[in-house]
């Protein structure tokens, strides 16, 4: 890109409100032809909703949008489409009852068949494989990812938005995705791309966006700028370093696998075969490896949500639990933190008061089959204090909210269980630094208390930092304990290719 490329996108003076709250005030923001720019910022500082208003799903209450030097009006996202944009969302946008190549013939027109090849082809390409015939509702969350990008792909957008569309995605194909993006630059495409992840900011983009509480606040060349740097722009101060002390971990198995096997949840699924693993009392866990290798299964036997035939195959806190529901397990001091926020998680059409009730129900929030509305809200205000959940209040819809502040309230909610053993998947995805390094420190901090913890993360990084010991899942298959003290990225790297086993 040059300074002569022409402006594809200008934002002036745009602004957005939800009653008392500002999410965007008085935004102005220029994109190039051939250029991709970054949109730096908390989470909560107003990214999603700007992104939004681009895309035509949300429309501003003041300040105009130009495309092409021309004012334009994006009332719906058809109206975005038709100019040229294209966006990859944070929280899919996927019909988890249809398959991949159904889901993608919804925007783009063509024969199921015809559109299968080219999901297959441009998957092969860029790294980005999927199988076209596959139900959505079967797929991982770093699956999921794959579709939506495909999908956006295959429209030929003259500028593409991305969400967040690394978070889930493991370092080869994020590389893949990468070269994708710099040869789609090349041809002229205008990128958009929203990440946590710095270093890759700096990597990839040659423009980038700060805001900060609604306002940008600053406009840099994020090649020129530490990852430390761009961190401070972001959140206004220097960020604390998490300091990390070694796990003293008890003699006490509070979850045990005993060879457990399970075939595969559905034909696209990944069958585990003899898991073993002791977490113990005072230790972090982390399992790595490459998103479909098995980490859906695991955490859906782990938590209940799948039963394993026989009860030994499970303990927690000595008890044989491998046929217990999700339920049960709970009320063994277990608690659950799973990948997908919404659905899963969190209810979106639900309040966050109402959403606590879920899980936390058994703190006092029933009485006689009726709810206790203000213990369940104060439960909830304190969760949104406690772990700085940027939110109205406890009647926002889980829906309405940015993907990490979710993701911190749902943390929260389950923290605040007091759980005595408790399973994490992906605990910083789509997390800006500031709260992943909070959110550590608090996983971190439950260590010390006792608590034992399962981490399931694509972010090696984040497993080195916090975990005692790691595993690799590669084809459903376990490997030994590793010392995270003493084990390289390089090493597990060949556990998670199947070079070393």
């Amino acid at each position: 890109m040059t300074n002569a490329a022409p402006t594809l996108l200008r934002l002036s003076g745009v602004s957005k409100s939800y009653g008392a709250v500002q999410a965007n005030i008085a935004i102005d923001l220029e994109v190039k032809s051939g250029s991709i720019h970054a949109v730096l910022g908390e989470n909560g500082a107003g990214k999603s909703t700007l992104m939004k208003m681009i895309y035509g799903v949300e429309q501003p209450d003041g300040g105009h949008i130009l495309w092409n030097g021309k004012r334009v009006h994006m009332a719906r996202p058809s109206d975005a489409q038709a100019l040229g944009i294209g966006m990859v969302f944070q929280h899919f946008s996927l019909f988890e009852t249809l398959s991949v190549v159904q889901n993608v013939s919804l925007m783009v027109p063509g024969k199921l068949a015809e559109l299968a090849k080219k999901i297959m082809e441009l998957g092969e390409q860029f790294g980005l494989t999927v199988d076209p015939d596959a139900m959505v509702h079967r797929l991982s969350v770093g699956e999921r990812q794959r579709v939506e990008i495909i999908r956006c792909l295959l429209l030929q957008p003259k500028l593409l938005i991305l969400d967040e569309p690394t978070s889930v995605l493991p370092p080869q194909s994020v590389r893949l995705l990468f070269a994708t993006l710099r040869s789609l630059q090349a041809q002229g495409m205008a990128i958009l791309f929203i990440s946590h992840k710095l270093d890759e900011i700096r990597e990839l983009c040659d423009e980038a966006t700060v805001l900060r509480g609604g306002e940008v606040t600053g406009r840099v060349d994020p090649r020129g700028h530490s990852a430390s740097h761009l961190a401070t722009l972001m959140i206004g101060r220097e960020m604390p370093k998490l300091a990390v002390t070694k796990a003293t971990p008890s003699n006490e198995v509070r979850l045990s696998l005993n060879g457990l096997n399970h075939p595969a949840i559905s034909r696209f699924g990944t069958t585990l075969r003899a898991v073993n693993m002791e977490l113990r009392s005072g230790q972090i866990i982390g399992i790595a490896g490459i998103s479909g290798n098995g980490q859906q299964e695991l955490a859906a036997l782990i938590s209940g949500e799948t039963r394993c035939k026989q009860r030994d195959m499970i303990t927690i806190m000595g008890q044989q639990a491998g046929i217990l529901d999700p339920a049960q397990r709970r009320s063994l001091g277990f608690a659950f933190v799973p990948e997908e926020r919404l659905g899963r998680g969190a209810v979106p059409e639900m309040s966050l008061a109402d959403n606590s009730l879920l899980t936390a129900h058994r703190l006092g929030m029933l009485r006689g089959g009726f709810i206790r509305r203000q213990v369940e809200r104060t439960f909830t205000k304190e969760c949104i204090k406690e772990f700085d959940v940027r939110t109205p209040g406890p009647d926002a819809e889980a829906g309405s909210m940015s993907g990490g502040n979710l993701q911190k309230f749902i943390l929260g909610r389950e923290i605040m269980l007091d759980p005595k053993v408790m399973l994490v998947s992906q605990p910083t995805w789509g997390v800006d630094i500031g709260a992943a390094t909070a959110i550590r420190r608090r996983l971190l901090d439950m260590r010390d208390e006792g608590a034992a913890l399962l981490v399931i993360s694509e972010e090696l990084e984040e497993l080195f930092e916090i975990c005692d010991v790691l595993h690799v899942l590669h084809k459903g298959v376990l490997s030994a304990p590793l010392d995270a003290a003493t084990t390289t990225a390089q090493d597990i790297g060949a556990y998670m290719i199947g070079a070393k086993t």
